[in-house]
């Protein structure tokens, strides 16, 4: 299984931008995939995820500045992100799992820098 993630970079405060992930060696369709994200010295949170059923969970920092979403015939998980903050500068990665709280898989992650 194979996660590759894409779309970080530095972006000014009250900045947008959008993460791509895709996957290979499994499929998104009817599992949990998503978002977390580590700062650091700091624990891995989680930032948006779709379930296996299309619920979708988000961390309460998001407070809806961030919609994740997905094309499962592309097997890709998006994130878009506004009004983004210092505080959310962290590596991002992308994840999957049988079930949003069983989630075990990690992509090597993208960088997101905002600066104030």
């Amino acid at each position: 299984v194979r996660l590759v993630e894409s779309g970080g970079g530095l972006v000014q405060a009250g900045g947008s931008l959008n993460l791509s992930c895709v996957a290979s060696g499994t499929t998104f369709s009817g599992n949990a995939r998503g978002w977390y994200r580590q700062a650091p010295g700091e624990e891995r949170d989680l930032v948006a995820v779709i379930g296996a059923n299309g619920l979708q969970m988000y961390g309460e920092f998001v407070r809806d500045r961030f919609t994740v979403s997905g094309d499962e015939a592309k097997n890709i998980v998006y994130l878009e992100m506004n009004n983004l903050q210092p505080e959310d500068t962290a590596m991002y990665y992308c994840a999957t799992g049988r079930r949003i709280h069983s989630i075990d898989v990690f992509g090597q992650g993208t960088q997101v820098t905002v600066s104030s």
